[in-house]
């Protein structure tokens, strides 16, 4: 799947959009704002607790409008998100695991962490559900959304 280069600092989100668009931290910053605490297991570095703070995932991709049929619960079902990181990172989540309608987490777009903005590195995902860090991804640069081939 290629996609669009980024402007340094900006999320890409592309896919199943009316058009890409990016943003920057700063205006993730600009969206309402959630605040949680967290606790996961880090393999590199054991237990880890953070402060996060930054808009729901949900609220962003609703403001990407996404071509997604929100009359039709089943058809919602089909999507998947992938949110890649700087390093390459990438994690996985389905659309319903932050649609209000079926598991409705809480997942942000952290634009700051312990009180310290991210600008600079971009934002993070933050899952407070997974008790294993691996899909808290670092330095964002991009959220695809898609579906599953019927």
């Amino acid at each position: 799947m290629s996609r669009p280069a980024t402007t340094t600092g900006a999320v890409l989100f592309h896919g199943r959009l009316e058009e890409p668009l990016e943003l920057t931290v700063e205006e993730l910053r600009a969206l309402p704002s959630h605040r949680v605490r967290v606790s996961f297991d880090c393999l590199s570095s054991g237990q880890q607790h953070h402060g996060f703070e930054g808009p729901k995932l949900w609220d962003v991709l609703r403001a990407a409008r996404p071509r997604v049929d929100f009359k039709g619960r089943k058809q919602r079902l089909r999507h998947l998100l992938t949110v890649t990181g700087a390093d390459g990172h990438c994690a996985v989540l389905s659309w319903a695991e932050i649609d209000p309608d079926f598991g409705g987490q809480q997942i942000l777009l952290a634009t700051s962490i312990d009180g310290t903005p991210l600008d600079e590195t971009g934002p993070q995902l933050v899952i407070p559900a997974d008790h294993c860090g691996a899909r808290y991804v670092s330095g964002i640069t991009a959220v695809w959304l898609g579906s599953v081939p019927e």
